[in-house]
């Protein structure tokens, strides 16, 4: 009994030994682990395509509104959607009834007319001698003068009867011209090659187009060569050019790319809701006949392709490590220039970071070095980049070029391939704990500045 009580003893001796091992294991590791985690990416070589992306409808090149210029009841259609027409091929026809009893009227009265105007010169032949006669027998004085004067007249009237009846015959001729073309405007007639994609009335519907021309049918010339319209941004469309290549994708062919060209760029901008978008009209080639109008298309414009060049993550040119950061690294917050954007002495925080990197026990300021300071440069195109150096973070300026959304080119400045470039930082639970949260700090995560 004694015997078991000991070795029940001495094995809660070695348990609690072990624990005290496996903590002071535990706690070294944790003092050893560094107080913030790095997040980064590789500086790489590669190619980078820089798009512009806009949405568009397919429609047809040519597209031809075909109406009525005649009211009356739809009497017969010779074509339906889809149907391929020529030109000059009657494609409807109007009730004519009415049109032909106005055209049987107008010869009528034109008949009437051209009898009239012969009936009076008749009469104006008739006076004519008359007067003729009247004037033989005043030269010999054998009848009064006002009878003489009355022949004259009665002369005169007559040829202006003649003229009032030529007059009222060409007017019978140009109603009889009027209601032949209105009769001919009972045949809905396709005014040019293509196919019906539309069609409007149907068999027995009374058309009418006294306000307005009503329109029958729509027919696309060739839907062979079709035409995308896009509406690209006022801020994309600097970048677009006549000629360029574009690509597109609808939804009924999900897999398939198709190629056209861009024709032009309009100047008429159109503004919708405060959004100035421009239609940038791009010519498609559709000999396959897959794509038809309306149709909804995602366009891709690529204005830049660079092949083998420098490249960067786009996260990290938005990364700024945090006051909280620095102060957990024992580090001096790099001082914010007027109009900067708050980084300092790159090679300074690089020597500070390895005198903390031997024992953190000492503050290192991040300006002392002769890097580059904020403010420096103002050029759109210069980037400040941080680079970990040393497990400590290091700015770096670089000028920038063409960027495809997700990484941009380094166009100059002192990166290199496989640098590691910071895109995010964490504070670890045992560095939150023991590092006060500096006044201004910047919302949103110890590792990024809000933009």
């Amino acid at each position: 009994m004694r015997l078991l009580k000991s070795k029940t003893l001495w094995g809660v001796v070695v348990l609690l030994a072990v624990a005290a091992v496996a903590t002071n294991t535990l706690l070294k590791r944790r003092a050893a682990r560094p107080p913030v985690q790095w997040e980064t990416a590789a500086v790489d070589r590669g190619r980078i395509v820089a798009r512009v992306t806009a949405t568009g409808i397919l429609s047809a090149l040519v597209t031809v509104q075909v109406g009525s210029q005649v009211s009356g009841r739809v009497q017969q259609l010779f074509v339906d959607f889809n149907s391929p027409v020529k030109k000059g091929q009657i494609i409807a026809k109007i009730d004519p009834q009415l049109f032909q009893a106005s055209l049987e009227q107008a010869r009528a009265n034109f008949a009437a007319a051209e009898g009239t105007l012969l009936k009076a010169k008749v009469m104006a032949n008739q006076a004519e001698i008359d007067f003729k006669r009247q004037q033989n027998l005043a030269e010999r004085k054998l009848v009064a003068p006002a009878d003489f004067d009355t022949a004259k007249s009665n002369l005169e009237a007559a040829k202006a009867q003649v003229a009032v009846n030529a007059g009222n015959l060409a007017q019978a001729k140009a109603a009889l011209n009027q209601a032949r073309v209105n009769l001919a405007y009972t045949n809905i007639i396709s005014p040019t090659d293509g196919v019906v994609i539309s069609r409007s009335v149907d068999v027995g519907q009374t058309v009418a187009a006294s306000l307005a021309a009503p329109t029958i049918f729509v027919i696309a010339e060739d839907l062979r060569k079709m035409q995308v319209d896009t509406s690209v941004a006022e801020a994309d469309v600097g970048k677009l050019t006549a000629g360029m290549d574009a690509t597109f994708v609808v939804d009924a062919y999900p897999g398939e790319r198709f190629k056209g060209k861009v024709r032009q760029i309009r100047n008429a901008a159109q503004t919708l809701q405060n959004v100035v978008t421009y239609d940038a009209v791009i010519d498609v080639d559709n000999s396959e006949l897959k794509l038809r109008p309306g149709m909804t298309a995602n366009v891709n414009f690529v204005f830049a392709n660079r092949e083998d060049v420098l490249r960067i993550p786009n996260a990290a040119l938005r990364f700024r490590p945090s006051n909280e950061v620095f102060a957990a690294l024992k580090m001096e917050p790099p001082k914010r220039a007027r109009g900067g954007d708050g980084a300092e002495g790159a090679k300074g925080q690089a020597g500070g970071g390895a005198k903390a990197a031997g024992g953190m026990g000492s503050r290192q300021h991040a300006g002392a070095g002769g890097g580059p300071s904020a403010g420096t440069d103002d050029a759109p195109d210069r980037k400040l980049v941080w680079v970990l150096k040393g497990g400590l973070p290091s700015s770096t300026r670089v000028k920038t070029g063409t960027s495809d959304g997700s990484k941009t080119e380094v166009v100059e400045g002192p990166l290199a391939e496989g640098d590691l470039v910071l895109t995010d930082a964490t504070l670890t639970d045992a560095a939150k704990s023991s590092t006060p949260t500096l006044p201004g700090a910047p919302p949103g995560g110890p590792g990024r500045r809000p933009f």
